[in-house]
């Protein structure tokens, strides 16, 4: 008789800030409640899971994410010529075909950042799969923000307890301006939606700091060398090393993350090497703080 699955599957933690492998499941094979309560709760403990030696296709892909809730179009790309019969999946690439790249972001460091903060609904999660990885590079870094919330000064958490800050729609993760928009040099004058700087996550209850990305950031409200000066600390803060776990990537390897509370970045590769992942991401919920979650 074979044992129920869910004694089949360890999570074992990195030892870092967050992070944790999940062992002993092939996500090609059906799952039961059980076994996705403890995939769950193991999410919402560690913030970012790894699976690996996967075998997915995208289907399979989509199904295992879908199971967190609906997911997100992917937006449109680099690679929109190409055809995709799976909308959801947003490929990640430095691979052209034809002098035409095939996705996103090409070979290029990211910064330290959460995905799509510039929205009023932010994405709950993202998933990341791999199926061809560079020799060297490339590496994606995580960053607890849960941690990084937790340990401010005091007097730090009080001044940004109520403050809000308008997250620069205009620029992506590697820096670059998207197409129809104009380039800024007063953050003030930014796009982007308006959000508080402490969230707190509806599941756990528990306050992350909530910064988005830095370029163009503004705090609503202030002075403009006054916020500057304050998201210039909170970043020194939130990027120090000891609250960040990085992922050095092996061909099958799933990576998810909770985008409400964990930051990530990447470095960049050699753009001679090919990188090819299929990403997806879960429907967004509004960033909110709770101030009954802090104390008198």
């Amino acid at each position: 008789m074979d044992l129920p699955s869910t004694t089949r599957i360890t999570v074992k933690p990195t030892g870092a800030s967050l992070a944790a492998d999940v062992i002993g499941i092939d996500l090609t094979q059906p799952m039961d409640e059980a076994t996705f309560k403890q995939i769950e709760d193991a999410w919402y403990q560690y913030l970012v899971l790894r699976f690996r030696d996967q075998h997915l296709d995208d289907p399979r892909f989509l199904a295992f994410a879908r199971r967190f809730g609906e997911l997100d179009k992917a937006p449109i790309h680099a690679g929109k010529d190409v055809v995709n019969p799976y909308p959801e999946i947003t490929v990640m690439s430095n691979i052209k075909v034809d002098g035409k790249a095939i996705g996103n972001l090409g070979h290029y460091e990211a910064e330290w950042h959460t995905d799509m903060s510039y929205n009023e609904l932010t994405p709950i999660g993202s998933l990341l799969y791999s199926i061809e990885v560079p020799p060297a590079g490339g590496n994606t870094g995580f960053a607890n923000m849960y941690e990084a919330y937790d340990t401010l000064p005091a007097e730090l958490k009080r001044t940004i307890v109520s403050l809000q800050c308008r997250h620069d729609s205009s620029r992506n993760s590697a820096g670059e301006l998207r197409k129809g928009f104009k380039d800024i040099s007063d953050p003030r004058e930014a796009p982007g939606a308006i959000h508080p700087l402490i969230r707190t996550h509806p599941a756990t209850r528990r306050n992350a700091l909530y910064l988005g990305r830095r370029r163009n950031a503004y705090i609503i409200g202030l002075p403009l060398d006054e916020s500057e000066d304050l998201l210039n600390k909170l970043w020194a803060h939130a990027s120090q090393e000891k609250f960040a776990w990085y992922q050095e990537w092996k061909v099958g390897d799933l990576i998810m993350w909770d985008n409400r509370c964990a930051m990530h970045r990447r470095d960049a590769f050699d753009p001679e090497s090919r990188r090819l992942m299929h990403r997806t991401q879960i429907k967004g919920d509004k960033p909110f703080f709770d101030p009954a979650t802090v104390a008198a």
